[in-house]
């Protein structure tokens, strides 16, 4: 397995839409394998494909808590099926945005229906942190990131800041 570096704001590749996987094989499984090796390392709780770099539609996520066993998830090909009205708020970060976060609403249970790992098609009732989490992952593979749920002001703020970064380490 092996660690993958991730895609940070404001690389453009993070509004990229990401494209149907055709086929789950060897090389998949071990994409999923550098993905959830990558998400342990950083260390968080869900990562997209697309922020290391592989605009296909698949995530991984483990919302288990520390000192808890593993439990990843899968999720190729996502797609929410149905979401309730109500809404609940979660403070939010991102491996591809370090060291911000802020409270976005979202749907709170949503119907996710997705392949497995071994590619069997799969349906998800999700609600609390992992029903946020899928939100957060799947709007990546549709170029979506959750500063996109904030204030126009503060999220300029947050591209401002990480621009200027990205410019003063490419000197």
């Amino acid at each position: 397995m092996t660690i993958k570096p991730l895609i940070i704001l404001p690389d453009p590749l993070l509004r990229q839409v990401s494209k149907p996987i055709e086929r789950v094989d060897s090389d998949l499984q071990r994409l999923v394998d550098d993905m959830l090796e990558t998400m342990y390392d950083a260390p968080g709780i869900g990562l997209a494909a697309i922020q290391v770099g592989v605009p296909r539609r698949m995530l991984v996520i483990d919302v288990s808590r520390e000192g808890e066993e593993k439990q990843p998830l899968v999720f190729i090909n996502p797609e929410v099926v149905k979401s309730s009205d109500e809404r609940s708020l979660y403070e939010e970060g991102c491996l591809s945005i370090p060291d911000y976060y802020a409270e976005v609403e979202r749907p709170a249970t949503i119907g996710v229906k997705y392949l497995d790992r071994d590619g069997k098609e799969q349906l998800i009732d999700a609600d609390g942190l992992l029903a946020t989490c899928l939100q957060h992952e799947i709007d990546h593979l549709n170029g979506v990131l959750f500063i996109d749920h904030i204030s126009r002001l503060k999220r300029e703020m947050v591209i401002k800041k990480f621009t200027k970064a990205a410019k003063a380490k490419a000197i």
